[in-house]
């Protein structure tokens, strides 16, 4: 059987399954997903349930395109558009592309684009033939969602070339007769940073995660050189769980040595990894380190990106479906669920994960309908790896902040562009909404401000509270005006010599960033105070100065200054985006089914082989810490 005879089959089956008074004119695969093509787009459009019985039936995602002599003109079908969506949701643009039949409606507010139950939607369809997709215009402009949006339009013909030879790789016929299923351990094993792990079966190979680890000199890359993952263009395709380096920071690397298949992972990952990846080129080259790739590569990953939806069940190879859950780490952070061949095994890779609901997310997911190996993070893994509640931790730093400003001081916030300022943001500006602290001006410098709008283009990917107040009480704290912007020198002179105020700012670990310029300026006097929030790694400035450095070398213009440290230094810990020990036994405890295995990954050594004896002895499930290089076989 071949692909073409694959797709003549799925077309008689179509045409069987909802009958002749539907034209259908064609049948094509676009990653994942089936396209039909119809000269009377209108019918599906009236009648939603043909749409959710042929992906039901098919067990495939099935997606509908129009003819293109069943499209209205672009110039009329957006007076029609507009006619059909409420003002309210405030449209600011319009994309036609006629090779998909498809128009992409820009708005500040979709869902009133979409419509109850996608009625507006389906009404659009129906009038003007087209198939309406509809994104969000972030409150806050995003340069980086502009440039992602203008880019992936401008290489949409290369795109629609890329998915249809994905979807027939995806489709093909299983020709092995072996079954087994194996996981290459490539990175991330008993250390933090650098994750990558090769998922393999007689018919497909798998890589998740290709991170980089940007505080080692040693141990930098993940090992890609193995015979298992080489050639890298023989991989059916890259998972990545989320935005962080130490997870997609050396994916561009992949497309310089050969690999040309798809990426999955969430929207919001699409969006914070290209930024993040950008930024890693430009510090790498301020600091004079080696860029391991270039901006070229880095566009070349982002064409090869196939975003799909929490819980969207989605075919990645003949044997092999894969289902991306919340992880409650950052921003579109993923637990990933392989089904593998028809009910064959089941793994599941948790990713960076939180579980317990955080001022910005729900918990992680457990509810997987089935699991028969879990690879999970230990971070905080350790037996004393035990923090405070968030309930705490607000109130401590909205203490402390307190404390500061009596003195008329200010507060140096050393955090991370993605996730954790975001969280001390909403807590920032909740205490000066309750009243909690004064209004002070909160400075954000470094990449903060563009990560942060681009939260504000997916409040979807929010937690429930958040969702409420931003599409029902019509208040989004991000946008707040007590958040003040650092986009240039005078900003930042602002910053420093003002009155009270707070400053976060990168880097989060003071390995580089503007972080180091405020700690110039600002670390000498005892009115000041610098607040860790979040995670220093051992040979980190932020490690040395917490283990209590009273003078520090910072570098500028070719000269080391030592600075001395009068300001007063404190941590507050409860904000980290992972789970302490406590909350990872309780995840493993509330899963829908108890693990055959367990790997724990994603930690110090000490803390992963304790994780795993832990493991063990309260549950009696086969908990391993695996090394580096190491290859088990699960079936």
């Amino acid at each position: 059987m071949n692909t073409d005879k694959t797709l003549d089959d799925l077309f008689d089956k179509i045409k069987e399954i909802i009958g002749d008074s539907v034209s259908l004119t064609g049948i094509d695969y676009e990653g994942p997903d089936i396209v039909i093509y119809t000269s009377s787009p209108e019918i599906f459009a009236e009648n939603e349930n043909i749409i959710r019985n042929l992906a039901r039936d098919l067990k495939k995602r099935v997606v509908i395109r129009p003819d293109r002599n069943a499209l209205t003109d672009p110039e009329s079908a957006i007076e029609k558009i507009k006619s059909i969506v409420p003002d309210d949701a405030e449209v600011k643009n319009f994309y036609f592309d006629t090779e998909k039949g498809e128009v992409t409606i820009e708005a500040y507010k979709p869902g009133l684009v979409i419509g109850k139950r996608a009625a507006t939607l389906r009404e659009i369809s129906r009038i003007v033939g087209w198939s309406p997709k509809v994104v969000r215009v972030p409150p806050i402009e995003s340069q980086i969602i502009k440039n992602t949006r203008d880019f992936l339009k401008s290489v949409s013909n290369d795109r629609s070339d890329f998915l249809k030879r994905v979807g027939h790789s995806i489709h093909r016929e299983i020709t092995s007769k072996e079954k087994w299923v194996r996981i290459t351990f490539l990175g991330g094993c008993r250390e933090v940073g650098r994750c990558a792990y090769l998922l393999s079966t007689p018919e497909t190979k798998i890589l998740i995660e290709c991170g980089i680890n940007v505080n080692s000199e040693n141990n930098t890359y993940p090992f890609l050189n193995l015979p298992e993952i080489t050639p890298l263009n023989d991989l059916d395709g890259v998972v990545i769980t989320h935005a962080h380096l130490d997870h997609s920071g050396l994916v561009p690397l992949l497309y310089k040595y050969g690999y040309d298949g798809p990426i999955y992972l969430t929207y919001p990952t699409r969006d914070l990894m290209t930024l993040l990846q950008l930024d890693y080129i430009d510090v790498s080259a301020r600091e004079g380190k080696e860029i391991p790739y270039n901006s070229a590569m880095v566009r070349e990953a982002l064409k090869h990106t196939i975003p799909i939806n929490y819980g969207s069940v989605t075919d990645i190879a003949p044997d092999m479906h894969l289902t991306l859950h919340n992880a409650g780490h950052i921003l579109g952070s993923a637990s990933v669920h392989f089904h593998i061949g028809t009910g064959l095994c089941n793994v599941v890779f948790t990713g960076d994960m939180k579980y317990e609901k955080t001022l910005l997310f729900d918990p992680a997911t457990v509810n997987f309908p089935r699991v028969e190996q879990l690879i999970i993070e230990s971070t905080y893994g350790g037996s004393k790896d035990l923090q405070p509640s968030r309930r705490w931790a607000e109130k401590r730093l909205q203490g402390l902040v307190n404390e500061v400003t009596a003195k008329n001081g200010k507060v140096l916030i050393p955090t991370f562009a993605v996730g954790r300022s975001q969280e001390v943001m909403i807590v920032l500006e909740n205490a000066i909404r309750n009243k909690n602290i004064e209004k002070l001006p909160i400075y954000l410098d470094g990449m903060i401000w563009e990560a942060t709008a681009i939260h504000t283009a997916y409040p979807e990917y929010l937690n429930s509270n958040l969702r409420n107040m931003i599409f029902h009480d019509d208040l989004n704290p991000f946008l707040s005006d007590c958040f003040i912007r650092v986009d240039s020198a005078s900003k930042r002179d602002e910053a420093m010599e003002s009155g009270p105020g707070i400053i976060l700012a990168t880097s989060g670990m003071l390995n580089g960033g503007p972080i180091l310029e405020y700690l110039r300026h600002l670390g000498q006097n005892d009115k000041n105070m610098l607040i860790f929030v979040g995670y220093q790694a051992e040979g980190t400035l932020g490690k040395r100065i917490q283990n209590g450095w009273k003078e520090i070398p910072l570098s500028s213009d070719g000269r080391t200054d030592v600075i001395k440290l009068n300001l007063n230094i404190q941590t507050v810990d409860g904000f980290s985006g992972h789970s302490d020990r406590q909350q990872l036994m309780e995840y493993i405890k509330n899963l829908n089914q108890n693990p055959k295995q367990i790997f724990v990954t994603h930690g110090e050594e000490s803390k992963c082989i304790d994780f795993a004896n832990s493991i063990y002895k309260r549950y009696k499930i086969e908990a391993i810490a695996p090394k580096n290089l190491e290859t088990v076989r699960l079936l």
